[in-house]
């Protein structure tokens, strides 16, 4: 019986389940994070519809700053921002920012362990026939490699919004992924979020007491780590689904304890299988507690055009490729024994 005590969407499985970009959330985020501090300010290089800060540009317009097609000179206003005691917020396509400024980044505001707060927009290929270009696939694996950097892949625009919110509070250099299309919410106003925390959204409890394996999952991929589930369960396989959204810091002692209570892992991400989530996972698990896993993600090419439905059953990012990534460790597991 799929576990909904994390307060959950009750329309999880339904069909009409509501369905919003991450991004809308995070415009939602930023509002109520500058009204909650007047230091917080915002930067965007010429996409503020785009990635939904135009509420926040209406409303505070003395704190908004459009630096034009210039995403290496907003990161590094933005830091001398920070230096000065603001909190910026810098939002542009994943593509360009962290893409094309990466260097900046690195060495004005993580060398400098200042608050800007980098958001990410259209990552991912269902950001759709925009194409290769504009997929980032690789923003995860550079931001994660950035000492002082937390780098956080909301599931769905209810945790865009509380961790635009929570970034705001802390002085690290963070980085947000966000996408373009409409996605499942599945999480509530009471689902728990935290920085640093991941949340199991699933647990079912079996005959052993234990779930017989584990999808940690983070962005669009968590709903379909939860449709996934119930899928397996018909077929009588249980399965213990966590929420990653954030990817640095890992939680490590919540994925460690599902290596070890359920001794089989499968990670989902619409990212590069390289140095993404997956490897994450794995250079914690393979140091701590190893056990089989799986890597559902972006297998070392570039996106493509295309409907995003289309695009991702084409990547293999779809809850079949997942529920055939559970039975393949379960295998594993097994030979293991």
């Amino acid at each position: 019986m799929i576990n909904n005590s994390s307060n959950l969407n009750p329309k999880l499985f339904d069909s009409d389940i509501e369905q919003v970009p991450t991004r809308t959330g995070f415009g939602e985020g930023l509002v109520l994070a500058a009204e909650e501090n007047k230091q917080v300010v915002g930067l965007c290089a010429d996409l503020t519809e785009s990635t939904r800060m135009q509420d926040f540009a209406e409303k505070f317009p003395e704190r908004f700053f459009e630096v034009g097609v210039a995403e290496q000179n907003m990161v590094t206003v933005a830091a001398g921002m920070a230096l000065g005691g603001k909190i910026p917020f810098t939002a542009s396509y994943a593509t360009f920012s962290p893409g094309r400024n990466w260097e900046q980044i690195r060495t004005t505001i993580c060398y400098n362990d200042v608050p800007v707060k980098i958001i990410g927009s259209h990552a991912g290929v269902s950001v759709g026939p925009d194409g290769a270009t504009h997929q980032a696939l690789e923003d995860i694996a550079m931001m994660r490699a950035l000492p002082n950097m937390i780098v956080i892949s909301p599931a769905d625009s209810i945790e865009a919004k509380k961790a635009t919110q929570a970034i705001a509070r802390i002085s690290t250099p963070c980085y947000m992924r966000l996408s373009r299309e409409k996605s499942p919410v599945i999480t509530t106003e009471q689902t728990p979020f935290e920085i640093g925390k991941a949340e199991v959204f699933n647990d079912p409890s079996t005959s052993s007491g234990q779930a017989d394996a584990t999808i940690i999952a983070t962005g669009q991929m968590v709903h379909r780590a939860l449709l996934s589930a119930k899928e397996l369960e018909k077929k009588k396989i249980s399965v213990r689904v966590i929420n990653c959204h954030t990817i640095k810091p890992l939680d490590k002692d919540t994925i460690l304890k599902a290596a070890q209570e359920t001794g089989a892992i499968v990670t989902a991400e619409e990212h590069q299988i390289t140095g993404g989530l997956g490897g994450a996972v794995s250079e914690l698990v393979s140091q701590n507690f190893p056990v089989p896993i799986k890597i559902i993600g972006i297998e070392d090419r570039f996106g493509e055009s295309g409907e995003p439905n289309e695009l991702l059953k084409k990547f293999g990012l779809t809850v079949d490729n997942i529920s055939k990534a559970v039975k393949q460790v379960l295998k594993m597991k097994r030979a293991k024994l």
